[in-house]
């Protein structure tokens, strides 16, 4: 089972309860990583999640079929200009 250090930022770290954990998933994708911590933490980090991004070795990344590093950053979305 793959282990993937998650790091969360402002929003999704509120809703996480953590800033930085190590999830184990089943599979290994995004969609796989989003299920997990909605199970982990409820929907108020799906809530996030599903309007955030995610960073994938540094990269913004959606698609619920990609595939996910050894760490992914939660960033929810920013408003500025």
């Amino acid at each position: 089972m793959p282990e993937v250090t998650v790091r969360y930022f402002a929003a999704a770290a509120d809703a996480a309860g953590v800033d930085e954990e190590r999830v184990s998933i089943e599979g290994a994708t995004l969609g796989d990583l989003q299920a997990a911590l909605t199970a982990r933490h409820g929907m108020a980090l799906a809530k996030v999640m599903r309007i955030g991004s995610f960073l994938v070795d540094g990269v913004v990344r959606r698609e619920p079929g990609h595939p996910v590093a050894a760490r992914v950053d939660i960033l929810p979305p920013f408003a500025g200009g």
